[in-house]
């Protein structure tokens, strides 16, 4: 079992808290992981991507190669478009269809989820919809963890261990708010 991964997204919206969720399940099962992360800007708003490898195999480099990764895995739906290059012809893209408009030029949001439409294999999920209704918009990110948790090839319950890790210092209603997000997200996704 392999898995190349792209996480996309922009500042604040928790690109290394899903890295730390998949990361950490994925070691829990005995799996080879390498991450490399490019944290653009680092304010609020800047372009973030993090690289993840994981394999039952040894892993010998940090970045996916162009063309080869299994997921695009977004939080913002332009981020997700620009990493295109690296989608395996195979591969998959699980975006969240809400825009983080950050840009005097951003394209319109119709024109951006029509090109992720268009891919053969994808998942639009609207985050902030869901994030919102587990009880806090900044839960977003756990909302497309849960959404890609399906295609990761990790447990579910090593995800959710690692969910509840990630919020305990925060208290028990943050824990049981990510979870409830988790859950929505994966729901979307078996839906769409």
């Amino acid at each position: 079992m392999k898995k190349d991964i792209i996480l996309a997204g922009v500042g604040g919206q928790g690109i290394l808290s899903i890295a730390f969720v998949i990361d950490n399940a994925a070691m829990k099962q005995g799996l080879f992981f390498k991450q490399a992360e490019v944290h653009g800007m680092a304010q609020r708003g800047g372009a973030v991507q993090s690289h993840l490898r994981y394999s039952d195999e040894e892993i010998y480099s940090d970045l996916v190669p162009r063309g080869k990764a299994d997921i695009i895995l977004g939080v913002e739906p332009l981020e997700s478009l620009r990493y295109l290059d690296y989608l395996a012809p195979e591969g998959i893209v699980i975006s969240s269809s809400k825009p983080f408009i950050n840009i005097p030029d951003y394209p319109g949001i119709d024109l951006v989820l029509d090109k992720i439409r268009a891919l053969k294999n994808h998942v639009l999920v609207d985050s902030e919809a869901l994030a919102k209704e587990a009880g806090s918009v900044r839960a977003q990110n756990m909302v497309m963890v849960g959404a890609a948790s399906r295609f990761l090839g990790l447990e579910e319950a090593s995800l959710l261990e690692y969910v509840k890790q990630l919020f305990a210092p925060k208290g028990e209603k943050l824990v049981d708010l990510n979870v409830k997000a988790f859950q929505l997200g994966k729901g979307a996704a078996a839906a769409a």
